[in-house]
């Protein structure tokens, strides 16, 4: 009984659910759980990563000899297609299926993946809608497995950061664990395709995390770590490429000479990988306004690949430019292919079938296109260098993997992601200051030229900015009441705006105004509305008419980053600072601060004023 009256009948499941929600929220939010489904996003990207490997095969041998078996090596060159001619054709009916899955089903799926995930990172709260994990699977598999020349990270990147996304929506996370969520997902990709645990998480840290802290940062490395180990179990412990122990131990024995080869290669991978960004829109740019037709476009585009495809292996013996090349890269490592003529047509033609199977509405990613354009660049460069100066004798395997380390610096952004991948792909450290010297010279001659990479410049062609660091706001650790620039005055409601005006006609600033009632603050007018109110010149009407009780009361050693959270948690207008909290008495209030000010204060960017939406 309440005064009498007795309880609803559902007020005790009421009290439950509410309980219930409570507890919930409080699991959500636990540190604990988070690594849980970091964890569980790792497992998913390793299987991820081995499914998609296994899928590529699949279609590769299905539309090269009409087989269903996903046995294929990706290290050995494919053998020539029993359709002979009609392998010109392969591209074209792959092209058409991708088409249609993309329009379809998830037009987010077309391209190379990474550039989707950072808009659904800086511009989409971290929102990728759980129908790209399929979608992107299916449509990169034909794609590369037709002979588009692509490549399988930047679909494996964008395969797991949807799932991330997919699972912190489907338990209704915050905001900051979906994005922790979707940057692990991405990292962990990384490490499954190429067995790189520590490249996966510099990849999430240069390129997807907008926090770097432990918060952030374990997660990532829990799913990488896990990814890892998840495909090393189904496909063995091997690095993706193999090199010779033999070749890596000639770098204890370089000369002076070769370290000065290796700046000038560092400058020419950075002009190289400008090109190979350049070429990819320029040539997606010529193809939207010469086809209008996307279904059109890209059949033309795969016909120009197929062509190519059906003439290297004439001519040659191997495809050399279909799939992911891997093959080839391997040639190159191991100095099979030593003609400095061969070579240059491969340079050139990996970024022609590339530059097409993209540039015409193909999906597939850019990495393993760059570590193509960068191992071929390598061994041209070894063999020229060695012509021309015998005497710094530079290793063609050595500068190959160099190579590969700049074009991923330069097009990507990613620079010790490169230099750190490579370092694991070889296992020998006294590659390490090569790898550094020539990653970092790429970087910064791109950087120097252009501040777009190759994933940024398709979000600055959509208007959407993405920022090159994340700064540590110094202003944000201190305590509220240090910039307290706004004056603050106590009244009682019936004062009107005429009162209010009097004051500001003996020179004082316009004020926060906080109402009082009795010894207790009531309500809050703030200066932006008290001068708007002059304005319109409502002086005569108690300003208790238009205060706002929607406020909350802080120490006023408060940290701004603290204060920022309870704006954004709460949804209120203002906080007030007080010298106790909360306040006893109205004089206990020093100041009002509102979500304004401190954006004026710290410049913090304008996204915190979004509303922040329930989880």
């Amino acid at each position: 009984m309440v005064n009498g009256a007795s309880l609803p009948a559902n007020m005790d499941t009421l009290v439950m659910e509410r309980n219930v929600r409570g507890w919930q929220g409080a699991f959500r939010t636990n540190p604990a759980f988070h690594l849980i489904l970091a964890f569980f996003v790792g497992i998913v990207a390793g299987l991820g990563a081995v499914v998609f490997r296994r899928l590529i095969g699949l279609m590769h041998n299905a539309f090269f000899f009409g087989q269903i078996s996903s046995r294929f090596d990706d290290l050995q060159h494919s053998a020539a297609s029993f359709w002979g001619l009609g392998v010109v054709l392969v591209p074209v009916f792959g092209g058409l299926v991708v088409v249609w899955l993309v329009r379809t089903f998830a037009p987010e799926a077309k391209g190379h993946g990474v550039p989707e995930v950072m808009d659904a990172i800086y511009y989409g709260s971290g929102v990728i809608r759980p129908v790209v994990v399929l979608v992107k699977a299916l449509a990169s598999s034909i794609s590369i497995g037709s002979g588009g020349s692509v490549g399988r990270e930047g679909p494996i990147i964008q395969i797991g950061a949807a799932f991330g996304s997919s699972l912190a929506q489907w338990l209704r996370l915050q905001e900051w664990q979906r994005l922790g969520l979707i940057a692990a997902g991405a990292g962990a990709g990384i490490a499954a395709t190429f067995n790189t645990p520590v490249g996966g998480i510099l990849f999430a840290i240069e390129l997807m995390l907008v926090e770097v802290s432990a918060r952030t940062l374990v997660p990532v490395m829990i799913a990488t770590g896990t990814a890892a180990f998840v495909s090393r179990l189904f496909l063995g412990n091997y690095p993706s490429f193999i090199i010779s122990q033999h070749m890596i131990n000639q770098t204890l024995h370089q000369r002076a000479g070769a370290y000065g080869a290796y700046v000038l290669l560092g400058l020419l991978t950075g002009g190289a990988g400008l090109l190979f960004t350049s070429c990819l829109y320029w040539t997606e740019d010529r193809f939207e306004h010469w086809i209008k037709n996307p279904y059109a476009r890209h059949a033309a585009g795969m016909l120009g690949v197929g062509l190519i495809l059906y003439f290297m292996i004439i001519f040659t013996g191997h495809y050399y430019v279909e799939g992911v090349g891997y093959a080839t890269v391997q040639d190159i490592l191991d100095g099979v292919i030593t003609q400095p003529v061969f070579l240059l047509l491969l340079l050139l033609l990996k970024i022609l079938t590339f530059s097409v199977t993209l540039g015409s509405g193909g999906s597939g990613g850019v990495f393993s296109p760059a570590l193509y354009v960068g191992a071929v660049l390598g061994g041209l460069y070894a063999v020229i260098a060695n012509h021309l100066l015998p005497g710094i004798e530079v290793s063609m395997t050595i500068a190959a993997a160099l190579g590969m380390a700049g074009m991923v610096a330069a097009s990507t952004g990613a620079a010790v992601t490169g230099a750190v991948m490579i370092f694991e792909m070889t296992s020998d450290y006294h590659i390490i200051i090569p790898l550094i010297i020539v990653a970092s010279l790429a970087f910064g001659v791109r950087r120097l030229i252009t501040r777009e990479t190759i994933y940024t410049r398709k979000l600055i062609r959509r208007g959407h900015f993405i920022p090159e660091a994340r700064h540590s706001n110094l202003y944000l650790m201190r305590p509220a009441g240090e910039f307290i620039e706004t004056p603050l005055i106590r009244v009682k409601g019936s004062r009107t705006l005429a009162d209010i005006a009097v004051l500001l006609h003996r020179g004082r600033e316009i004020p926060h105004i906080l109402i009082v009632e009795g010894t207790q603050p009531r309500a809050v007018l703030t200066a932006p509305r008290v001068r708007e109110l002059l304005r319109h010149r409502q002086t005569s009407t108690p300003i208790e008419n238009f205060a706002s009780e929607d406020w909350f009361s802080v120490p006023v050693d408060y940290q701004i980053y603290d204060l920022v959270a309870r704006f954004r948690a709460t949804h209120q207008e203002c906080a007030l600072l007080c010298r106790i909290d909360p306040p006893e008495h109205h004089e206990d209030v020093i100041a009002i601060v509102t979500i304004e000010d401190v954006l004026a204060y710290t410049s913090l960017p304008m996204r915190l004023l979004r509303p922040h939406t329930a989880q």
